[in-house]
């Protein structure tokens, strides 16, 4: 047994750092046989957080439990389970996973860095081992415990269950299909406003009831004022007036309730969704770079804008009619069983049948309403890929070939909203139908009770005035579900984002950095794999404050990877890197960001004025700050011959300005913040010759005291770096300086005369 892997899974005894934790009784106990323990390192919500997992035996019950324990010597979980149970692992962007299976039912499932792998896969040895060893034992998944025969996916090689058909590592939000029961989650943003949700309800539950009154006024109106007066043809005015009186009373008085109701509810909705909206957004910018490589921005922004937009309208108009609506029904059937038992039986029989009907249609406008939300994303992605490259568009005269995506796009969007159409369309006329037998049956029903004088006409009219409002309520009601669906597909697909954790987890007890930051960087062993592939491995290096690195090598050599790691964009998966003698995974996250300054390869500038941009990083900077920091960055001259000088508009991308003039703008930004690291990732890739000299002058006069990682292309840009990290494969093949490496001949040589050869090249040419 390796003895790295002994601090971590073993089947010799417990560290006695876990003697000391992990309670007496877990070893002493008469039925259950301790056997293996595995040290994992992410709590359930993948903070940074240690606990033991440790495997037990009951032999005279052919059992196995396996328990879960914390750091504080809690137990977090237990659980049981017999022979046919097995473990699958499966890691992907930097955060591995150990599975519990049993009949293809997930039992539990339980986190981990890669730095983990190898005693993960151990632990999953001796758990098939410990099954093997039993001499009454039928293995049923003996391939998806060994990993030799399985499915995997074909994208990142995760292992699929039995009849699985898409991975849900890659696209876990097809794990969970839209539930109505998704509308409940909403209740963690509604909860701040209850008292007002409360008095919301009351008020309809008044409303409701004042709107009822007037049919059983009609009742006394006709039986006790307009019959008599054709017998007798005296006419009771002050008996007319009192119930004409109440008539207006109730209308006045349900008004003004409803008035009241609307507006609550309606304050209350937009303030749900307003909080919704900013929760999404500020959980979906702190999710890491992996979940963005996965999704389009058309789709984020369709969940964030339309979808949340849709579940306001849904919470503000149509959940206000539906409880409107089931009130109405409840205290109509209650005031017509009241009034004559028999009659409401059969004023109620169309409602089972259309109760059913709604039932039947749920599943299918679900389903279909999230087809139609995820064809609209498809619609807005081909927007936001086309506007923001029109240049690139009408550079290549493309502009037909994207007319021709949205074209297709929006036909897949016509074609599930017509699969849904087809099924509404057949519902909603029917229950119509329904309604309208219904109040034919009543009124035949009420002229045979009233030939045979078991009710009076004036019953009879009330009768019909409560179940024309009762069937166009139940009408309204199942037009409900139309918008009931599709609030739910969008608040499921609004949950996905909110549901999501982030694979660069927060420290669970994050140690803050001492204060001023020296800038010393040490990796140990550094690996990083994205699936499979192996990205980066077995990196050590030690950089000293204030010293200046050049990293370089041919593309995919791994130079951004390595910088991406150190600023924990992504998280390694071997090994450790280090900041000023402290893991950088706890460090919180916001506080290691903030000892960088980034100059990246392609410079993003936001809508606004150049001072607003360079002021990015530190917004409460002066303006005696910001015009220090674009002198520094060689962007003042310039910026002054704008129109407006910093108050200058840089347009959506930047795209008023030249790409030198957007890159010196970026490299102010990051100066500006004065960082103890400073990362330049092809900071020079985007300017003539000229502009790179005046910025590398900047730059020899910026560097110092600061420790600084330089990506470049141009291997010239790296001439005066401290030291030369020359990569390959991932792999570090020589350190030095340029005249060192230069001598040495090796690859850094190669490549320095290779682009030698292609200036001279380019410079006969011209």
């Amino acid at each position: 047994m390796d003895a790295n892997l002994n601090h971590y899974s073993s089947a010799v005894p417990l560290p006695l750092k876990w003697k000391n934790i992990v309670p007496a009784e877990h070893f002493s106990d008469s039925f259950w046989t301790f056997n293996y323990w595995l040290e994992v390192d992410l709590n359930d919500q993948l903070f940074f957080e240690k606990s033991l997992i440790s495997l037990s035996t009951n032999a005279q019950r052919d059992r196995f439990k396996i328990s879960q324990i914390s750091t504080l010597g809690k137990i977090l979980g237990e659980w049981e389970f017999g022979p046919q149970a097995y473990l699958q692992q499966y890691d992907h962007a930097g955060i591995g996973h150990l599975k519990l299976l049993e009949s293809e039912q997930q039992i539990q499932v339980w986190h981990h860095t890669l730095a983990l792998n190898l005693a993960v896969n151990q632990f999953k040895d001796q758990f098939k081992d410990q099954f093997k060893n039993r001499s009454n034992l039928v293995l049923s998944e003996p391939t998806s415990i060994g990993l030799v025969q399985e499915v995997c996916c074909p994208n990142c090689q995760s292992p699929l269950l039995p009849n699985q058909e898409e991975c849900l590592i890659c696209d876990p939000e097809h794990e969970i299909p839209p539930s109505t029961w998704t509308l409940f989650k909403l209740w963690r943003f509604a909860k701040p406003y209850q008292s007002q949700l409360i008095l919301g309800f009351i008020l309809t539950l008044l409303s409701t009831g004042a709107t009822l009154i007037p049919p059983y006024i009609s009742m006394p109106l006709m039986d006790k004022v307009l019959i008599p007066f054709q017998t007798t043809h005296v006419m009771d005015f002050q008996l007319a007036g009192v119930y004409l009186g109440g008539l207006l009373l109730a209308a006045l008085v349900a008004w003004g309730l409803g008035w009241w109701k609307t507006y609550i509810l309606a304050l209350v909705s937009e303030r749900i969704g307003m909080e919704l909206r900013t929760k999404t957004f500020n959980h979906m910018i702190h999710l890491s770079l992996e979940y963005f490589g996965s999704k389009r921005t058309g789709d984020l922004m369709s969940r964030i804008g339309a979808e949340t937009d849709r579940i306001c309208i849904f919470l503000s108009l149509h959940l206000l009619d539906f409880a409107t609506d089931l009130l109405m029904l409840i205290m109509t059937a209650c005031i017509l069983i009241s009034i004559d038992p028999l009659l409401a039986l059969v004023t109620l029989m169309p409602l089972p049948f259309i109760a059913w009907m709604i039932h039947y249609v749920r599943d299918k406008l679900r389903f279909g309403f999230e087809k139609v939300d995820r064809n609209w994303s498809e619609v807005n992605n081909v927007l936001s890929d086309t506007i923001p490259g029109i240049r690139v568009v009408k550079a290549f005269a493309q502009e037909d070939r994207e007319n021709q995506r949205f074209i297709k796009a929006n036909l897949r969007n016509l074609e599930v909203n017509d699969q849904v159409n087809r099924i509404w369309a057949s519902f909603a006329p029917t229950v119509t139908l329904l309604t309208e037998v219904g109040l034919l049956v009543v009124w035949a029903f009420g002229i045979y009770q009233v030939a045979n004088e078991k009710i009076t006409v004036g019953v009879l009219t009330a009768f019909l005035a409560y179940i024309a409002r009762f069937y166009s309520r139940m009408d309204s009601m199942s037009r409900i579900v139309s918008h009931t669906q599709k609030a739910a597909a969008g608040a499921k697909r609004v949950f996905d984002i909110l549901d999501h954790k982030s694979s660069v987890p927060e420290p669970t007890q994050a140690i803050s950095m001492a204060q001023p930051v020296e800038g010393k960087i040490e990796l140990r062993n550094v690996g990083f794999r994205y699936g499979n592939r192996a990205v980066t491995k077995n990196i050590n290096l030690d950089i000293q404050p204030g010293e200046m690195i050049g990293l370089v090598g041919h593309s995919g050599s791994g130079k951004s990877t390595l910088v991406n790691l150190i600023c924990r964009f992504y998280d390694v998966s071997e090994g450790t890197i280090k900041i000023d003698g402290i893991d950088v995974r706890s460090i919180a996250i916001d506080e290691l960001r903030k000892q960088f300054g980034m100059v990246l390869q392609e410079p993003f500038l936001f809508f606004g004025t150049i001072a607003e941009n360079i002021a990015y990083g530190k917004p409460g900077a002066t303006r005696s700050e910001i015009i220090q920091a674009a002198k520094a960055a060689n962007a003042h001259e310039f910026i002054l011959r704008l129109p407006l000088g910093y108050d200058s508009l840089v347009g959506e991308r930047g795209q008023s300005l030249s790409g030198g003039e957007r890159q010196r703008i970026s490299i102010a930004r990051a100066l500006l913040i004065n960082p103890r690291i400073l990362i330049l990732d092809e900071a020079t890739s985007s300017v003539d010759t000229t502009t790179e000299k005046e910025i590398q002058k900047a730059l020899d006069n910026l560097v110092q005291g600061r420790t600084t990682l330089a990506i470049a292309h141009r291997l010239s840009t790296l001439r005066k770096a401290d030291r030369l990290i020359v990569l390959d494969k991932g792999e570090i093949v020589e350190i030095g300086n340029h005249d060192e490496l230069m001598l040495a001949q090796g690859t850094y040589y190669q490549l320095y005369q290779a682009q030698a050869r292609h200036a001279a090249e380019i410079a006969e040419s011209i």
